[in-house]
């Protein structure tokens, strides 16, 4: 997913910056708004996913804070293994949805500009 949704992002950077007259803006719009709703959908799931994975992080730390047991640092050494990743991957999705939204401010700048010449 993280070589998409860059590649994607990138692949209208140089749209943007190209500013092609033979541009079809409406279908560069149509296509966007299709991928920031897949990522989108993508960043709810990992927002969930990251949630639970770090609740269940601070219950294990809780449950070795009051019972001492070895077994749950062996389990939350696990769940930060995994909670870091999930973190990084969540701010990738979070920022480059952010970013798409101003490209999309952008395209529709383009948009009313083609329409007024």
């Amino acid at each position: 997913m993280k070589k998409r949704i860059l590649d994607y992002y990138e692949k209208v950077e140089r749209l943007l910056k190209e500013d092609n007259p033979d541009t079809d803006w409406d279908d560069v719009l149509e296509e966007h708004l299709t991928q920031v709703a897949f990522f989108q959908h993508e960043r709810f799931i990992h927002l969930l996913v990251t949630v639970l994975f770090a609740l269940a992080t601070f219950i294990t730390l809780l449950g070795l804070t009051v019972t001492h047991q070895i077994w749950y640092v062996l389990l939350l050494i696990g769940l930060l293994v995994l909670l870091i990743p999930y973190i990084s991957h969540y701010y990738l999705l979070e920022n480059t949805t952010q970013k798409m939204y101003i490209q999309y401010d952008l395209i529709l700048k383009k948009i009313r500009e083609k329409k007024h010449t």
